[in-house]
């Protein structure tokens, strides 16, 4: 054989190695149905056998179970409306309790979370990133809780009423901890409970397309809260404080508990807000050495643009 020759084989060798590797790999990932009549009739028996890179599929139905989700690169959804998670929960955390990185959940209803601390959760995130898209958080104690150094927290197209609960601690909307990032595009929250629609500790909170709304009957305090700074983007929304707001003094908060997250912009356009109280209101109160940048935002009823360091253009 020639050294060509050679050289040519072993290129060969190698590109059927590396597809074999590939098919193996590949192979490990499946899909797994969920519901009445399938392989799996429970969610939580589907989290048991799952591994990396499955993708759960759930038939439309109401599902008395919660599940832990362990494996990484999950894919779970409904593969039709009407997917409905509820009562039950796991770990005394939530409905479903998410340990593994990269997960994306689609196309369902997680509702009536309760455990006994009063943070009962349509999602625990307790580790790893994760994208809700097209979810129905309903009557939970929180609609999402969690993350950490390091996650990504993406939400789409969802939807949240009636959450929250302060009692004697609050549990809200969705409350993400220090996560680098938490993204709400495109969603509705409506009729909050106490507690506020958005909390966030990550590192970059954006809101972008959303409506968040007290309407006639929720109680909720802050619409969107930023304890502890971080830089946020707060853009196109509508926003609106109600008669029963449990929180008359403020709409969007950031610093108000210490800042312990760097703080590089605080950019708020393009929003609505309106205050259907009876009662004066702040639209901003930033507790941050930086300046909030307020342009292009259409207020109404008794408000106050802006407490603290910035400009309300």
């Amino acid at each position: 054989m020639t050294v060509s020759m050679f050289w040519t084989a072993m290129r060969v060798r190698f590109v059927l190695v590396l597809a074999g590797l590939m098919l193996t790999h590949a192979g490990f990932a499946a899909r797994l149905d969920v519901g009445p009549g399938k392989t799996y009739k429970m969610p939580s028996e589907a989290a048991a056998v799952a591994r990396d890179g499955d993708h759960i599929e759930i038939a439309p139905g109401q599902y008395f179970d919660c599940a832990v989700w362990r494996a990484n690169n999950l894919v779970i959804e409904g593969t039709a409306p009407g997917v409905v998670i509820t009562d039950k929960t796991c770990q005394g955390k939530g409905l479903f309790v998410i340990s593994g990185n990269n997960t994306t959940v689609r196309n369902l209803t997680l509702t009536r979370a309760r455990v006994p601390d009063m943070n009962g959760a349509g999602i625990r995130l307790d580790r790893g990133s994760l994208t809700v898209d097209g979810v129905k958080f309903i009557d939970n104690q929180d609609g999402i809780l969690g993350g950490g150094p390091g996650d990504t927290v993406i939400i789409r197209n969802s939807e949240f009423v009636k959450n929250g609960v302060c009692a004697p601690v609050c549990a809200h909307g969705i409350y993400v901890n220090n996560a680098d990032l938490l993204q709400v595009e495109s969603s509705h929250f409506s009729d909050t409970q106490q507690a506020h629609s958005i909390k966030s500790r990550a590192r970059r909170t954006v809101v972008t397309g959303c409506t968040i709304t007290d309407g006639p009957t929720g109680t909720s305090s802050y619409l969107i809260d930023i304890p502890n700074g971080g830089a946020v983007v707060v853009r196109s929304n509508i926003l609106e404080k109600g008669p029963k707001s449990d929180n008359h003094t403020t709409a969007i908060a950031i610093g108000e508990e210490g800042v312990t997250q760097p703080t590089q912009e605080i950019t708020v356009t393009d929003n609505s807000f309106r205050n259907d109280g009876n009662y004066q209101t702040l639209f901003v109160w930033n507790n941050t050495a930086t300046p909030a940048a307020l342009k292009n935002n259409k207020l109404l009823g008794s408000v106050v643009p802006l407490r603290g360091d910035g400009s309300a253009q």
